[in-house]
């Protein structure tokens, strides 16, 4: 059981923007000792097989450094190769990203989200995706200022988090000691006007029922609702 927080409630969730002055967009976002770093480059190279489309592309990377966890990880760059996890959370990332975006007024740009966990405490990726729109957006803005590009791609708001069973109780926002508890545990990327963009489920130590199901959706809703406020509440100043 949680002692200090409800099983509903999320994480203390803070957004810094414009992290990385370098970038054209980016925000560190912390969710509870989970921190992540969002960067977004543009890149006017786009993919060889876009050429000729009239459409742009955004695309992401994902790391995590060697000292976010508790004890050191070597860089995958050291290995010679990515993991499959690396792999898969980078290509959710991208994406959950596009999902919300028409490329076609992107023209031939190409964004480049850099993900980087400096600190993890579980729900590394759903704190990066939702870091990351918040990276792509100011990265937009940007855009759009230069006259780069008219008018704005972005047709929704998007934010990600995650939801689990524990002992037939559902809790949102797992730090790490929970999901590594939990018999059921899920991500969630869903839009402002509530539509899925991608679940991943997996019933670890028990099925997941049709009720725990329903559940951990409802829930994961509201904290959905809760962070879109916060990335637009931050991205109105």
């Amino acid at each position: 059981m949680r002692k200090n927080r409800k099983i509903n409630e999320l994480r203390k969730i803070e957004i810094i923007p414009n992290f990385s002055p370098n970038a054209e967009g980016s925000c560190l976002i912390k969710c509870g000792e989970t921190h992540v770093l969002c960067n977004a480059s543009v890149d006017e190279n786009i993919p060889r097989w876009l050429k000729g489309q009239d459409r742009g592309w955004i695309t992401a990377e994902y790391g995590m450094l060697p000292r976010s966890t508790l004890d050191r990880m070597n860089r995958e760059s050291k290995l010679g190769k990515q993991s499959g996890r690396t792999q898969e959370i980078q290509r959710l990332i991208g994406r959950s990203l596009r999902s919300v975006t028409d490329l076609h007024k992107l023209k031939n740009y190409q964004v480049i989200i850099d993900c980087d966990v400096l600190q993890a405490d579980g729900g590394t990726r759903t704190a990066a995706i939702t870091g990351a729109f918040v990276a792509l957006k100011l990265c937009i803005n940007k855009l759009i200022e230069r006259k780069k590009i008219k008018s704005d791609p972005i047709t929704e708001s998007l934010a990600a988090i995650s939801c689990g069973v524990i002992e037939n109780e559902t809790y949102l926002d797992l730090d790490y000691s929970e999901d590594l508890g939990a018999e059921v545990d899920a991500n969630f990327v869903i839009t402002e006007n509530e539509k899925l963009v991608e679940i991943q489920m997996t019933s670890e130590e028990k099925l997941c029922s049709e009720d725990n199901f329903q559940q951990m959706l409802t829930i994961a809703k509201d904290g959905i609702k809760q962070l879109i406020e916060i990335q637009k509440e931050i991205l109105s100043n």
